[in-house]
């Protein structure tokens, strides 16, 4: 049995000699010449097959027209192929007769060769203007070291277009190993690390990966805590609490926690906190009241948003740190945009901007989403005012967006989570049951590597954990000592936060 029919492997998916050559490849490409070289002589399998090492010699030489017939012969080439790779050829055989002073021959080429080749008709025009004004080409005169780097040129462009088994994709073999890679890491139910994978066993994490112990309870506030969020560096997180505080806390560098200041000011419950995404600042909502902005470093109020008129429901900042959107729980009222210095810059109301319950901007601004009339989840990109509207069939308690920007989800009174994809390619949402919501807001978040969980609180005393996958299925529930409800979860990277 010759090396073209033996396979290798358990199940015999893998072609001895291609594995070979892409070995040789590669080795090739990590610069270990003498090696591949060696390999080569041994197996008697090449790099290059015989028709691009033929083709290979007559481009360096410069037998132009000899290439022209090399291509013309292979067979498995596609005719949209094969005029690339000729237009490619005869490009550099018209520059080396223009350069020599061969203008009737260039013009001979064009004409007869190029013209009735199947490629963009702006590619012939645009040789046959370098007929008249070759510099439109790149063509001055050029000597003859210069010549030969086109040709390697020429090479490397047809080594790239030409199919296999004539010629092999660059990296062939790194890319096969890195997709393998790929695939167990995506098939690891657990993986939320970023350490590198070993090529010496194969990837699998392990519940460890996921919180599952308590390793501090904050008992600073003084009556139910309604959110918290971690800061964008994972330096601080807030907390805001019915007591009309909000606290921020500085995390040490054994990951514990310890209180940096308390925010007073509001006048009700404080419902939300939003950090600016440079860390140097706080919003923070009353609860049918106003937002205020905090100075982090110093804990000082340094403006507050809306007034008796309009009373703030959410807010949510923009990737540059200097604009923020408030939303109203005023139907007359909607959203409107500030700058930092309180200035208002936009506003959205009407009849079509009913009393806003939650809101967000996807981190990269392009963005702003909304929940209005219980039951809607409304889409705006920012530049073109372009919107999409989302009806669900269960009021809708609270709203988180993925950090890529492309995903969000929304928690139902009807105890599900739905996840809906931002850009709209989606007819229906991903589904996660389990948690258990009755009486209070339950908050949800994405969490893990690459957003790969949801993490959800619950009044059963739970906090669970969701693989992000067309399946939805539950993977992981972490049950808690005593009789915490978890109501809002944030998880920074690695490690899961929530709050009873």
């Amino acid at each position: 049995m010759g090396d073209q029919e033996v396979v290798l492997g358990a199940k015999g998916l893998i072609k001895k000699h291609e594995f070979v050559r892409v070995i040789i490849q590669c080795l090739y490409s990590l610069g270990y010449e003498k090696s591949a070289s060696c390999l080569e002589v041994e197996s008697g399998i090449f790099h290059r097959s015989m028709d691009f090492k033929l083709l290979e010699s007559q481009v360096l030489n410069g037998n132009l027209d000899e290439c022209v017939e090399i291509v013309n012969a292979m067979d498995d080439v596609t005719n949209e192929t094969k005029a690339s790779a000729l237009f490619l050829i005869l490009k550099q055989c018209l520059l080396e007769f223009l350069n020599n002073g061969e203008d009737s021959l260039a013009l001979a080429v064009l004409r007869e060769q190029i013209c009735s080749l199947l490629v963009g008709r702006d590619k012939v025009h645009k040789l046959a203007s370098g007929i008249l004004s070759p510099k439109q080409i790149g063509l001055d005169k050029l000597d003859d070291n210069v010549i030969c780097e086109l040709r390697k040129l020429l090479l490397m462009e047809l080594e790239n277009l030409l199919p296999p088994p004539i010629t092999l994709p660059e990296k062939r073999l790194e890319k096969l190993v890195e997709t393998a890679v790929a695939s167990q890491v995506e098939s690891c139910m657990y993986h939320n690390s970023f350490d590198t994978i070993s090529l010496y066993e194969d990837h699998c994490c392990g519940r460890d990966q996921i919180p599952t112990e308590i390793v501090q309870i904050l008992t600073d506030h003084k009556n139910e805590v309604w959110f918290v969020q971690f800061s964008n560096k994972g330096e601080y997180l807030a907390s805001s609490s019915s007591d009309c505080t909000a606290i921020i806390w500085k995390v040490l560098e054994d990951d514990r926690l310890t209180l940096k200041h308390t925010l007073r000011s509001h006048q009700n419950p404080v419902s939300f906190v939003a950090w600016s995404p440079d860390d140097t600042m706080l919003l923070t909502c009353g609860n049918v009241e106003v937002a205020k902005l905090w100075d982090v470093e110093v804990g000082t109020c340094l403006r507050t948003f809306g007034d008796q008129g309009f009373t703030v429901s959410s807010c949510a900042w923009f990737p540059d740190s200097k604009r923020l959107v408030c939303g109203s729980s005023n139907p007359e009222k909607g959203i409107y945009m500030w700058d930092c210095e309180g200035n208002e810059m936009k506003k959205w109301k009407g009849t079509r901007m009913p009393k806003v319950l939650d809101l967000a901007v996807t981190p990269d601004g392009e963005y702003l989403i909304s929940i209005f009339s219980d039951k809607e989840i409304r889409i705006l990109n920012v530049n073109t005012n372009a919107e999409r509207v989302i009806s669900e069939e269960h009021p809708i308690t609270s709203l988180s967006v993925s950090t890529d920007s492309n995903f969000l989800i929304v928690n139902l009174n009807s105890q599900e989570i739905h996840m809906w994809d931002v850009a709209g390619k989606w007819e229906k949402p991903l589904k996660y049951l389990g948690h258990k919501q009755h009486k209070y807001v339950i908050r949800s978040c994405f969490g893990g590597l690459n957003c790969s969980f949801i993490a959800s609180g619950s009044e059963d005393s739970q906090v669970r954990f969701h693989f992000y996958s067309a399946s939805s299925v539950l993977f992981s529930s972490l049950a808690c000592k005593g009789t915490l409800l978890f109501n809002s979860m944030i998880f920074p990277e690695r490690k899961a936060c929530s709050l009873p």
